[in-house]
């Protein structure tokens, strides 16, 4: 069965830092790229970062840009978020999401190219 479990939530103060990982199990994903996903009470899920199988390509939303960054360990097949200056509107359950095709070199940011996802970690910011 494949899982992708977060961990590192938190509640955090404006302006502070914390980190997500996301382990996945059940299936290699080191050839699958990999991403993150949000989504705040009332509002649409938002995918705010994602990586290539090979880490050699990135996106980010222009809402976190040059705050989050995204890695990930395909030998420990594990994906993480580095959020830092955080803000109160980053507040929101966080997601790890996966493609499930092998080496796919095409835009990161399409949210139909995840089709793994696991139950999401909240993140709270307090201002």
């Amino acid at each position: 069965q494949v899982q992708l479990v977060e961990s590192g939530g938190g509640l955090v103060q404006a302006g502070g830092s914390l980190r997500l990982s996301c382990a996945a199990s059940g299936r290699t994903f080191s050839r699958n790229a990999m991403g993150w996903f949000r989504q705040a009470p009332g509002e649409d899920s938002e995918l705010v970062a994602a990586i290539s199988w090979s880490g050699g390509s990135t996106y980010y939303a222009d809402s976190v840009k040059g705050r989050f960054t995204i890695s990930r360990d395909n030998a420990k097949n594990t994906v993480s978020l580095q959020m830092t200056s955080l803000k109160p509107e980053d507040t929101a359950i966080y997601y790890c999401a996966a493609d499930s095709r092998s080496y796919y070199r095409g835009n990161l940011n399409l949210p139909y190219v995840y089709d793994y996802w696991g139950q999401g970690t909240q993140v709270t910011v307090s201002s």
